[in-house]
């Protein structure tokens, strides 16, 4: 007797990393007795992929899950828990968190169809005890590519790629590496996303190219820190060598690069990123801070007058080049001059995209240690204040793309509206440019030549050049 797919549905909260482990989750379930559904009132089981980052992403987790409990009963027979806050937590969410029927950790995504049938069976597996997943790799990053500690979207692509596209759209995020080395005060991924691990470039490049054969144009490479990718590889200029390859990856239009951290960027990685086939000029830097004594404090490097000597060199290679950073303010001993100096260097850097963040005490970080907290209500204030300056630094700088010819990738289209991304928009973040003067209609997922006619805060309006 044949026995029916049980319908799953995943949710995917949080960054494109925990969207990659999502698709890779599903190509998992569905090679195993599960089939995939769109909606989660047409589920047996949901499976909720929870972010673990800060306060308001826990929050809307565990809100997630909640809401996913209040299907049980109509059609819904379980709900699991896992990514990051399941593996951060462990047994603490289970215990808080009843309305889950399992809270599964990242050792548990190999067997996760035979965890899955174990919960419909009625089996309630025990969540497991955190612990710092540092301590899984070798302290040395030359000894990491032979150890035995399994991470998640690390699976050698040497057979099928193990990945389901849970929707259908012109860009995709490739994972190149997971975890951070780094020991920023504010920061605990580390701890529950493990040591700095890049996946070798022949893996990455056939993944790539499965996307492209998907339809995919773009590829958005991601990881905790991109311009580390390679320090284990034990080959010269990993990070170039990757972007080259990439680049020869048939179909593919676009590479992008998110989160590279500015101390670590050296002048042939600008030089790659700037120039090298098919890699949009496009810099994802979270400078978080720029007074010294701030910065100093998290344990992050840098200054105002190097970050903006660091933009000049890109804007010398790329006049065009995207920007986007984010900022934290708030943080433990922060003062109104630091805040106003970090406003100056803001209206001064022109980047196109800016995320305000206020700081939150995390779980076994540095910062939630230190002396000189901020009131709550004082880092409402400055969020509140440096959001409103942002915003209309961003609108200035959009304004100045006026005039500016920029190539475009077809996102959407609904009847005679249709909205594309420039190479310096950044998918979901950054903003989109909307078309106009399209005959033909184009369609989705092709690259357009175009010449900015209008702003809309950090929109974009956009006239088709003749063919």
């Amino acid at each position: 007797m044949t026995t029916l797919p049980i319908p799953v549905h995943i949710v995917s909260l949080g960054c494109a990393r925990n969207d990659v482990d999502s698709e890779e989750l599903a190509a998992s379930l569905e090679a195993d007795g599960f089939a995939l559904v769109d909606e989660p009132t047409d589920a047996q089981v949901v499976v909720v992929n929870t972010c673990g980052f800060v306060e308001q992403a826990k929050k809307d987790s565990i809100d997630t899950i909640l809401q996913a409990a209040d299907l049980k009963g109509d059609g819904a027979r379980a709900v699991v828990a896992v990514g990051c806050l399941a593996e951060r937590y462990g047994a603490e969410l289970a215990r808080e968190l009843p309305e889950a029927d399992a809270v599964l950790g990242f050792e548990d995504y190999p067997d996760i169809a035979a965890r899955l049938h174990a919960i419909l069976g009625g089996e309630r597996p025990a969540a497991h005890t955190p612990i710092d997943r540092r301590r899984l790799l070798p302290v040395a990053p030359k000894d990491r590519q032979s150890a035995e500690a399994w991470t998640p979207g690390h699976a050698p692509a040497s057979g099928p790629i193990a990945r389901r596209r849970l929707n259908n759209g012109p860009s995709a995020p490739l994972k190149i590496a997971s975890g951070c080395d780094r020991r920023c005060a504010f920061c605990a991924i580390p701890s529950f996303r493990g040591s700095y691990l890049s996946r070798p470039i022949p893996d990455i490049v056939a993944e790539a190219q499965w996307l492209a054969d998907q339809g995919v144009k773009e590829a958005v490479l991601v990881s905790e820190n991109s311009s580390s990718y390679g320090k284990d590889l034990d080959i010269a200029h990993p990070f170039e060598r990757l972007l080259l390859a990439l680049g020869e990856v048939d179909g593919l239009e676009w590479i992008r690069v998110s989160y590279l951290q500015p101390a670590e960027l050296r002048p042939s990685m600008i030089d790659v990123l700037t120039s090298a086939p098919h890699v949009v000029p496009y810099f994802d830097l979270p400078f978080q801070h720029v007074s010294v004594r701030i910065l100093r404090r998290m344990r992050r490097y840098g200054d105002a007058d190097s970050f903006l000597g660091l933009l000049d060199g890109i804007r010398e290679r790329a006049p065009e080049a995207g920007v986007r950073t984010n900022v934290i303010v708030g943080f433990p001993g922060e003062t109104d001059d630091d805040v106003h100096e970090l406003a100056d260097f803001l209206r001064e850097a022109r980047c196109d995209a800016v995320g305000v963040f206020g700081y939150s005490d995390e779980d076994g970080t540095e910062g939630a240690t230190l002396d000189g907290h901020v009131e709550a209500d004082e880092i409402g204030e400055r969020v509140e204040w440096l959001t409103s300056l942002v915003d209309g630094f961003m609108a200035d700088r959009a304004e100045d793309r006026v005039g500016e010819r920029v190539r475009l990738l077809v996102e959407e289209i609904d009847g005679d509206e249709i909205t594309a991304r420039a190479a310096h928009q950044g998918p979901q973040t950054d903003g989109t440019t909307s078309l106009t003067g399209t005959a033909p209609p184009p369609t989705i997922g092709e690259i357009l030549d175009a010449t900015v006619v209008g702003a809309a805060g950090v929109d974009l309006l956009a006239a088709v050049e003749d063919a």
